[in-house]
Formats: C-alpha cells, sequence, structure tokens
C-alpha cells in the first residue's frame, strides 16, 4: 500500500515528465520539402504498375461464397 501513500508525488512526476516532452517536441522544425536538386524531373521518373491477371468469379460462383 505504499503506492497509495505516494500517489500525489507520482500524479507530479508524469506531468512533469509530460510537460518536459511537451516543451521538447515544440522545438521540432515542421517537415520540410526535399532541395529541387533532390526531386527528379517528370521524364526520369518511373511509374511503377501492377498487372493481375485472374479470371472474374461468375454470378453462380459469387453466390457459392
Amino acid at each position: 500500500m505504499n503506492i497509495a501513500k505516494n500517489m500525489e508525488a507520482i500524479f507530479v512526476a508524469v506531468i512533469a515528465i509530460a510537460a518536459a516532452t511537451s516543451l521538447a517536441t515544440a522545438a521540432v522544425p515542421k517537415f520540410r520539402a526535399a532541395p529541387a536538386s533532390m526531386i527528379a524531373s517528370a521524364d526520369q521518373a518511373t511509374m511503377h504498375t501492377v498487372h493481375v491477371s485472374a479470371k472474374r468469379l461468375s454470378a453462380e460462383e459469387k453466390a457459392a461464397l
């Protein structure tokens, strides 16, 4: 029952950790886009495609599911 006696101290410690964390993460700069030299132009970019070859289910097969 020692934890019950120290609940106020635990609560204050949790609040202090949460406050310190919020202050630490507030200083992180927002996401910035990559420089133009890093971005590939449209003619160099490759489009990845997926080709799925499968037969469609008939109405009877759909009804059986």
